[in-house]
């Protein structure tokens, strides 16, 4: 019987999340509790990357953390950011963040519909001339890179930020008893497996999100419970009421 999750995720902002209807349909307790946590580099980290921000015309986001280290470092290195400098972003909604630190110009943000960088390339493509910089997390693959390459588009990635385990405290492994946990990156299984050396998962549940979190918990011997997204469930959320149904009725 599953009666608490672990969702490791911050709490949702919005009250309207699937999350909650879930938890009051079945009677479930949700904790909200990151695994891992977003830092910035140092500015001599970035400095060892060779690169210069002002050789570049375009920026590509991918997610608000981009825009904030980004933001954050040119201000560190007192690089003044001209106002001609274009943005793509991967959705509306982190184009829309960007008026945090500079003001928004539609003639200047680009954004694509769906998240995926393949809805922004048509936009890239169209500006082919353009220097693209890509700030991304010390945690990615090359696929962006290769999108890109494909298309003969002018870029370079650079790492301003890292993702690093968001440590348990003794009181929290103490009382650490759930029935279920929920993870979306294999950033997230490294925490367990380092939080917790020798951890016996037994009767709890585990629930991945993404291909990549799957392989992470089967190599760390771990037995999958739930594996989203899939065709007839594309959320976590969906993916997780069904099973709900099927072992609670």
């Amino acid at each position: 019987m599953i009666k608490k999750i672990l969702v490791s995720q911050p709490k949702p902002t919005n009250d309207k999340s699937p999350y909650f209807d879930i938890a009051n349909k079945f009677g479930i307790e949700l904790v909200f509790r990151p695994f891992i946590k977003v830092e910035s580099i140092s500015s001599k980290e970035f400095r060892a990357q060779k690169v210069s921000i002002l050789e570049h015309t375009a920026i590509v986001f991918t997610s608000r953390h981009a825009i904030d280290h980004f933001f954050n470092m040119a201000k560190e290195l007192r690089v003044n950011i001209p106002e001609d400098m274009k943005y793509f972003c991967v959705t509306e909604t982190i184009a829309l963040y960007i008026q945090k630190y500079v003001q928004y110009r539609k003639r200047k943000v680009f954004f694509g519909e769906t998240g995926r960088i393949d809805d922004l390339l048509p936009a890239m493509v169209k500006h082919k001339n353009e220097k693209y910089l890509i700030p991304m997390s010390d945690v990615h693959n090359d696929s962006l890179s290769n999108l890109l390459e494909s298309k003969k588009l002018n870029h370079r990635e650079c790492v301003m930020y890292k993702t690093v385990s968001n440590d348990f405290t003794p009181e929290e492994i103490k009382t650490f008893d759930y029935d279920m946990l929920i993870f979306f990156s294999p950033s997230g299984i490294e925490s367990l497996t380092k939080n917790f050396p020798g951890f016996k998962q037994g009767e709890i549940a585990i629930a991945t999100f993404g291909p990549a979190t799957a392989k992470a918990a089967k190599e760390a011997g771990l037995r999958l419970d739930i594996e989203a997204p899939s065709e007839k469930y594309p959320s976590m959320t969906g993916a997780l009421q069904h099973y709900l149904y099927e072992k609670q009725g």
